[in-house]
C-alpha cells in the first residue's frame, strides 16, 4: 500500500491485518520502489498524490506497467473526477476507489482483485488423476467429477496454482481463511475434507505447511 496519509495508512494496515491479509506500507513513490525490491505484492494499492506530486501514483503505474509489472492495481484516491478515473485505468490500473470510501466495498474490491489474479494464472491443471478446471470451479478425480465447497475448491486453487510449493499454514489462512477466528483448526478441516473427497494423496503435509500432492 502506498499511502502519504498516516492516520488512513494505519488504519487500513490493521484492518488488512485482521483479515489476515499480510500488508506492507510505502508512504512516497521513493519508499515504494524499496519496497518492491525486496517483493513482488500480490495487490498494489495506490494513492495518486504523494510527496513527489500530485501525479505521481499515476505516474509510478505507468512506470511500473512500462517495466513489466503484472499485478492488479488499486488505485485509492481522493481525485474522483470521471477524467482522473478514466486516466487512472487507461494507465494500467485494474480498479479506481475514491475517497471517502466505505470498508466494506474496499474489502470487496480486495478480495475481487486478488480472486481474479488467481483465476487468470491459468485456465486448468491436470496432474495424475487430478484436473482442476479454474474457470468452471469444477474438479475431477480420475475422471469423475468431485463436488467441493467454495472453501474447499479456493484451498485447493491456491496449491494448484503453485503445484510445487509448500504453502506455509499462515500463508493458506491469509488467502482461503481471512475471516476464520479458529484459523488452524479450519485449515486442517478442509483438508480433511478435500482428502476425503479425491483422495488422501491429493494434499501433502510436509515440514512447515502443505503442498498439492501427486508429484
Amino acid at each position: 500500500m502506498v499511502e502519504d496519509e498516516q492516520d488512513l495508512a494505519r488504519a487500513l494496515l490493521a484492518l488488512l491485518a485482521h483479515e489476515r491479509y499480510q500488508a506492507e506500507w510505502a508512504a512516497s513513490v521513493e519508499q515504494a520502489y524499496a519496497k518492491l525490491a525486496e517483493a513482488e505484492p500480490d495487490l498494489l494499492v495506490l494513492d495518486v498524490m504523494l510527496p513527489e506530486g500530485e501525479d505521481a501514483g499515476f505516474k509510478l503505474a505507468q512506470d511500473l506497467r512500462h517495466s513489466g509489472y503484472p499485478k492488479p492495481i488499486l488505485f485509492l484516491t481522493a481525485r474522483d473526477t470521471l477524467e482522473d478515473r478514466v486516466h487512472g485505468l487507461d494507465l494500467g490500473g485494474d480498479d479506481y476507489l475514491t475517497k471517502p470510501f466505505e470498508v466494506p466495498e474496499f474489502m470487496a474490491r480486495v478480495r475481487a482483485l486478488l480472486r481474479r489474479e488467481g483465476q487468470t494464472k491459468q485456465s486448468a491443471l491436470e496432474r495424475g488423476p487430478l484436473r482442476l478446471d479454474f474457470a468452471a470451479r469444477r474438479v475431477f478425480w480420475g475422471g469423475q467429477e468431485a463436488v467441493l465447497t467454495e472453501k474447499e475448491f479456493a484451498l485447493l486453487e491456491v496449491l494448484a496454482h503453485s503445484p510445487e510449493r509448500v504453502f506455509t499454514v499462515n500463508e493458506l489462512l491469509d488467502r482461503v481463511f481471512p475471516e476464520a477466528s479458529s484459523g488452524h483448526h479450519a485449515l486442517r478441516m478442509y483438508v480433511s475434507r478435500v482428502r476425503e473427497k479425491l483422495a488422501p494423496e491429493a494434499i501433502v503435509t510436509v515440514p512447515g505447511g502443505y503442498r498439492l500432492g501427486l508429484s
